[in-house]
């Protein structure tokens, strides 16, 4: 499932926990593709908080608590770090990480927490969902089967690498509008892992935010700079992103395009990417500004002008994902439609 529906099921399932109508989530998927941050985003929304648990890290004990003597019966002290709603509040989410490395005697520890929401007498509070992440054991990290009896206690969701839902997220999140463009030009890159070679860096959604970081630290230091975005993301991905980078330098006007002055649209394909995506960047930084109804104009003009109509049809997805329902207010956005209904059509 893409992330912007798994985003959903998650939304939903945080929102039945109260209701009682709450089912534990697990999600599969490989090594740094933003499962546990798309669990993050959930809680974020909500303004509530999230216990992450990292079964791989404990023993059983550190679930189940230490027992102590009272007069002639053993007690278990709770753990501390489970959800409490004097001290964590009425409602959050659990998130068990990591839980098909956990060996299976802690596993089997949290057996009764994820069906029953109990542990002894410590029992989950109502309003609080619990979700599980895990590698499968083909992505060769390290892994245990998930016993029957706890896959049986969830929902089993596949997470999909989706560059279209990246892209979006990338946008909201400020990341830098070179990677963003060098996808969308080698979108096959986005995740990149052979687990036969089981490589150190390797390009993923995780590690390119990582050269996003980069950029903005080295993009000055060009001795440096290729190796530190192959560093981030492996040897042949880093080569590859910093001659798209260096290759920049033959952009076109940016501004101009702003302003809605005549600018050549660039002939190589990797350039027009980039445009592309400066493009929404800037658009996404004029928001709330008196001059943001001109620039998206000026760019939906400017994306009538690719030669390769699917082009501009990418530039205008991506900037209405972008800055919302605010494009179909602008004059232009008609104009442009009127351009490609053919191209729309044909892919309806």
């Amino acid at each position: 499932m893409r992330p912007a529906q798994l985003s959903q099921v998650l939304e939903q399932e945080y929102l039945s926990a109260e209701r009682g109508a709450h089912t534990p989530v697990m999600i599969w998927g490989p090594p740094g593709i933003g499962k546990s941050q798309l669990v993050a985003q959930v809680a974020d929304s909500h303004g509530t908080q999230m216990i992450d648990i990292r079964l791989s890290q404990m023993e059983p004990s550190d679930l189940r608590g230490i027992p102590f003597r009272v007069d002639e019966h053993v007690e278990w002290a709770v753990p501390a770090m489970l959800p409490d709603a004097q001290r964590h509040g009425p409602k959050g989410i659990l998130f068990l990480d990591e839980i098909t490395s956990a060996p299976p005697s802690v596993s089997a520890a949290a057996y009764q927490l994820i069906l029953d929401r109990k542990l002894g007498a410590y029992e989950v509070p109502p309003g609080w969902a619990i979700f599980a992440a895990g590698n499968r054991q083909g992505d060769r990290g390290v892994t245990y089967t998930m016993p029957a009896p706890l896959a049986n206690r969830f929902s089993h969701f596949e997470f999909e690498i989706n560059l279209d839902d990246w892209v979006a997220w990338a946008y909201a999140n400020r990341i830098d509008e070179r990677v963003i463009g060098f996808l969308r030009f080698r979108p096959e890159l986005l995740f990149d892992f052979d687990p036969a070679h089981n490589p150190v860096a390797f390009p993923s959604p995780r590690t390119w935010e990582f050269a996003h970081r980069a950029l903005q630290k080295f993009s000055q230091r060009p001795d440096v700079l290729v190796g530190t975005l192959q560093a981030c993301v492996g040897p042949a991905a880093g080569i590859e992103l910093a001659a798209f980078v260096e290759n920049l330098e033959k952009l076109p006007d940016i501004d101009a395009v702003l302003k809605g002055e005549q600018v050549t649209m660039p002939a190589e394909i990797d350039l027009q990417y980039a445009v592309a995506a400066a493009l929404v960047g800037r658009a996404i930084k004029s928001l709330g500004s008196a001059e943001s109804k001109t620039v998206i104009g000026n760019i939906l003009e400017f994306a009538g002008r690719f030669r390769q109509k699917e082009m501009g049809v990418m530039l205008v997805t991506d900037l209405q994902r972008a800055v919302g329902d605010e494009i179909f207010n602008v004059p232009q956005f008609q104009q442009w439609a009127n351009q490609i209904a053919d191209v729309m059509l044909f892919q309806g």
